[in-house]
């Protein structure tokens, strides 16, 4: 297996004012060279724009590359602290992550004409959001990515962020527009409304008990591609919480993998602990934290306590959910 970083963007042209040193990036699960061209699959964590989760990272792009896929692992931009909007960024992070993918289509052994996103949460809402605004010009890029499309040829939309309205997930919009977005920027990032008849093939997943993001989210936009005329297929399960993941034994029991993805939560709960300011949930909980301590072992201490309380279970009913996208993208894009 190929593991390599690629950073999406040059130091001079990021400019959203993160603490660390964070630079959005794309991580790769490439098999060794062959003569075989394989569809790429890039995935997208959730965590609410506050947080690219490690637990739909690796895990998630092993299982594709072990299906036969050649997989990215893509780590945008968030926004814990809530002070400045994230606005486009995220879209923008992943668009180039499209393009990059695409342009160097040949080095990592992939067919441009089968990349596939797979995005979990909010990172279903930035994915659905490319699927949708794929030709915006804010996403347009020249000199060496001009006229590459940033279009996914299909897209896996895994608990999704969909709606600003009625059933929105509240906490992502006010992370990626902030308390005082315009009607105009709801209705923009509000995927149900944006669907049209070149919005890609659409997988779609859920659990009806879904405890964060309502349900109804995935009922929005499955009712708009079928509007649209976009092929789509739909899953909902009857059981079951957010953030499921891959709902595996290794998922249960909390192996997720690298945690790369969480470099600027780490960089931001830093930022925190030694300016005294108070931390998010369940880190509240750890009582006073001293300046000096690292973030990343505070973080790892927070996550162990999480899993034990919960006592997270796998569910094999769940657990089918790849398989039944592997199986739907090979009727679509003939994998």
């Amino acid at each position: 297996m190929i593991n390599d970083t690629y950073f999406l963007w040059e130091k001079e042209e990021y400019s959203y004012p993160v603490k660390g040193k964070f630079i959005p990036n794309i991580v790769t699960y490439i098999h060794e060279k062959n003569n075989e061209l394989r569809p790429a699959m890039i995935v997208v964590p959730g965590g609410g724009y506050c947080v690219v989760s490690d637990t739909e990272a690796e895990l998630v792009a092993k299982e594709f590359y072990n299906k036969g896929y050649n997989a990215f692992v893509v780590t945008y931009t968030t926004n814990l602290l809530m002070t400045i909007p994230l606005k486009l960024q995220p879209l923008k992070d992943l668009s180039k992550a499209v393009m990059l993918v695409r342009k160097k289509a040949e080095q990592f052994f992939i067919d441009p004409n089968k990349v596939i996103i797979c995005g979990f949460s909010a990172g279903g809402h930035i994915t659905g959001s490319l699927a949708v605004h794929f030709d915006a010009i804010e996403l347009a890029l020249h000199s060496e990515y001009e006229g590459v499309s940033s279009r996914p040829d299909a897209v896996i939309l895994s608990y999704p962020v969909i709606t600003s309205g009625e059933y929105a997930h509240k906490g992502s919009f006010r992370a990626l527009l902030g308390d005082n977005a315009s009607l105009k920027e709801l209705e923009y990032m509000s995927l149900e409304k944006q669907v049209n008849k070149d919005t890609p093939p659409t997988f779609i997943w859920q659990t009806a008990t879904d405890d964060v993001v309502p349900v109804e989210n995935s009922y929005l936009y499955a009712q708009a591609c079928k509007k649209h005329g976009v092929t789509f297929e739909h899953h909902v399960f009857g059981n079951g919480g957010h953030g499921m993941s891959l709902a595996n034994e290794d998922w249960a029991d909390g192996n997720f993998g690298g945690d790369y993805t969480m470099q600027q939560y780490y960089e931001n709960i830093q930022f925190m602990i030694d300016n005294n300011m108070g931390l998010p949930a369940p880190f509240n909980m750890m009582g006073e934290i001293p300046k000096g301590v690292c973030a990343r072992e505070i973080v790892k201490e927070g996550k162990k306590k999480l899993l034990s309380q919960r006592q997270r279970q796998p569910d094999k009913g769940i657990a089918v959910w790849p398989e039944l996208a592997h199986n739907w993208l090979k009727k679509v894009l003939s994998i």
